[in-house]
């Protein structure tokens, strides 16, 4: 604490000035694959009339491009420091293990129009609402419970997480082979499962709750040194550790529900975070992973779509090598 409060939350001048570079260059990669996005192949001249009314209809994706990042790597952040742990995601710890469990529920229990009914934005709110309460009252105690280890919070979270996947299972062994085919692709993760109708309430939920987590970045910062430092500081650790997680919860669901689960890109965007920054700020840590975020997942939905004509590895991908680094983080380091 000592150490942080003589640096500030950069080291070294230069380490500033590489923060603002760096940021830079990742606002300038963002703006390219945005713009890349919208124009790639777009036959008509840029600017016309018509080259716009196409880049409209491909904005749609971009906006969910945006809200998905934004949503799994300000949430990992977050809740990495809640769980002073840089190893351990919402994802690891079974947060989407949920919606995959609500989402066969309701194939198992109405048949393929049970996903039909879980389409629509009252259906959407609801998802969100399930999750957000269902993920709150499962791991709120655990993170703040004065005995917490990483291993038992992990056991714990493996332990939620294999027991809802055990139970979807089960229930998507009794499904039709025409109901578990519908299951399975809105089970994949892919823009393509995004549905317009859905951004009028993903974008503002995402928008206010990544604004929540920067304001209280402060806060946040000395919830990251211990419950014992914070309570010493005047911050009760327990209710910074609940709030955090509850606006935790309202970004991985409403990412999640969006497009569908994706368990290691917040982990691989969080660990480039941490090495880019330089910085233990969370002010300037959730920025940062965002425009991270969004040039990762863009860049490759924008390769993979086209150039190499394979939209739907987008998912893949992401999860193969977000994988090999959890496994290549985790041998290095040889503990958790």
């Amino acid at each position: 604490m000592a150490d942080r409060a003589l640096t500030g939350p950069f080291a070294t001048p230069s380490a500033r000035r590489r923060y603002a570079l760096t940021l830079g260059a990742l606002t300038v990669l963002a703006g390219l694959v945005a713009f890349g996005l919208l124009a790639w192949d777009n036959p008509l001249p840029v600017g016309s009339e018509g080259f716009w009314i196409i880049a409209e209809m491909r904005a749609t994706s971009l906006v969910v491009l945006a809200v998905v990042v934004t949503g799994q790597a300000v949430a990992t952040v977050a809740f990495q420091c809640a769980a002073a742990n840089r190893i351990v995601t919402p994802s690891i710890m079974g947060f989407e293990a949920l919606y995959v469990a609500i989402s066969t529920a309701a194939v198992y229990f109405f048949g393929a129009a049970g996903l039909g009914r879980l389409q629509g934005l009252p259906q959407y709110v609801l998802s969100v609402a399930l999750m957000v309460v269902l993920a709150v009252l499962l791991f709120g105690s655990l993170l703040t419970s004065r005995r917490r280890s990483i291993h038992a919070m992990l056991l714990v979270g493996i332990v939620i997480g294999g027991g809802l996947g055990s139970m979807s299972a089960f229930m998507q062994r009794l499904l039709t082979p025409s109901e578990f085919d519908v299951l399975t692709a809105r089970l994949f993760g892919s823009v393509a499962n995004a549905d317009p109708s859905y951004l009028p309430v993903a974008v503002p939920l995402c928008l206010v709750a990544t604004l929540a987590l920067w304001l209280r970045s402060r806060r946040i910062n000395v919830m990251g040194m211990g419950p014992d430092v914070a309570q010493n500081l005047g911050v009760d650790h327990r209710r910074e550790v609940m709030i955090t997680l509850f606006w935790v919860a309202v970004l991985m669901a409403t990412s999640t529900s969006l497009v569908g689960p994706l368990t290691f890109l917040g982990f691989l965007v969080a660990l480039l975070t941490y090495q880019l920054a330089g910085t233990w700020d969370h002010r300037y840590l959730f920025p940062f992973a965002a425009l991270l975020g969004f040039v990762i997942l863009g860049g490759a939905y924008f390769l993979l779509k086209h150039v190499f004509y394979a939209e739907g590895a987008v998912a893949i991908i992401i999860e193969l090598v977000g994988g090999l680094v959890f496994l290549a983080v985790v041998l290095r380091k040889g503990t958790l």
